[in-house]
């Protein structure tokens, strides 16, 4: 993108700057269908006027707020030109991120392009990637390290990218199998209760875990997978006593692992093999007493060499926005009455 240097007007505090996209870039990747994009930037900066004419954008406000526009932009077309379109999540993304750096939130080097154009996987059409700065540095913890904890809340993709990262070191031939594994407890229900064998029980907790691999891999190509013992789906339990060599290992929901599960899950790990530990801290689900494993094991593990803990927060959320909301209220309620999950720590409602 050619851009006229920012000019400044001293005397109103404004300063002016004109942005100028290549032709082969046509402005509908830029500004989005219906101007889209456009609409989110210039709700993002109210008090700066942004202007299109042709292929040239002009923007005129206050000089940090149209260094961020041109920052913006910037990255925008380093997106554009690997060919992934911008879309508006990506936009609003790029710009919470921008803020953050400026702010002196942030405590890296990486730019939005940076995270937004790593690709982890692609498949049936559709390409995997970290589409936030945490996400980012959470799948390259998972490159570096051998034991890594993805913790934050739901609809953060903590279970989602270490799938996919499982998915692509098995494709890559860097291990042999894939191992996918939950603890079987009920969010309030009882499994005791529910129809048909052992296996019929707990198909509802891990049918999660199959719905994620159905996204990566050829559907027809599973069952075939798993009968030769590729990839593993099993309930927690069904860790006890093995060694697990050459293996991409993930314990998916470890918030509901007591203490002795987590150290018996842990130690499983063989040689050439790596571990993935997701969960939400925030909901437990284990009877009340119980310890959670995982709430533990950062008291125990933090600092141990190649163990590396990643925190996602409710600014990693990729679902609903409104989802990132409800874990914000929540958090907010639990810390204004002393509860967990809108529930007193001793088992009794919060009022």
């Amino acid at each position: 993108m050619t851009q006229t240097p920012t000019a400044h007007d001293p005397a109103r505090g404004q300063a002016h700057a004109r942005f100028t996209v290549p032709a082969k870039h046509p402005m509908v990747t830029v500004l989005g269908s219906g101007d889209a994009l456009l609409r989110v930037i210039e709700t993002a900066f109210p008090a700066a006027d942004i202007h299109v004419r042709g292929n040239e954008i002009s923007a005129v406000g206050d000089a940090h707020e149209v260094a961020l526009i041109q920052r913006l932009f910037d990255e925008m077309m380093l997106v554009l030109r690997t060919g992934q379109p911008m879309t508006e999540d990506a936009v609003e993304r790029s710009i919470a991120m921008l803020r953050a750096s400026e702010n002196g939130e942030g405590d890296g080097a990486e730019t939005p392009a940076e995270v937004l154009t790593q690709n982890i996987l692609s498949s049936r059409g559709r390409t995997i990637r970290p589409k936030t700065l945490n996400q980012k540095r959470y799948v390259d913890a998972i490159d570096k390290h051998t034991i890594v904890f993805g913790i934050g809340p739901a609809g953060t993709g903590k279970t989602y990218l270490a799938m996919a990262k499982a998915v692509q070191a098995l494709q890559s031939k860097q291990v042999t199998r894939i191992i996918l594994t939950r603890p079987a407890v009920e969010a309030g229900e009882r499994l005791g209760f529910l129809p048909g064998t052992l296996y019929e029980k707990i198909d509802p907790y891990l049918r999660p875990l199959y719905d994620a691999l159905h996204d990566m891999l050829d559907p027809d190509s599973i069952p075939r997978l798993m009968a030769a013992g590729t990839i593993e789906v099993a309930p927690l339990a069904y860790m006890r006593g093995r060694s697990l060599n050459d293996a991409f290992i993930i314990l998916d929901e470890a918030q509901n692992t007591n203490p002795e599960q987590m150290k018996m899950f842990l130690t499983r790990l063989g040689f050439d093999s790596k571990i993935v530990v997701t969960g939400d801290v925030t909901q437990v689900d284990l009877p009340n007493g119980t310890k959670s494993g995982l709430r533990q094991v950062q008291d125990i593990l933090e600092g141990v060499a190649d163990v590396h803990f990643s925190r996602l927060t409710s600014q990693d959320v990729v679902r609903h926005k409104l989802v990132g909301r409800i874990v914000d209220a929540y958090e907010k309620y639990d810390h204004e009455n002393g509860t967990e999950n809108g529930s007193r720590r001793n088992g009794s409602r919060g009022k």
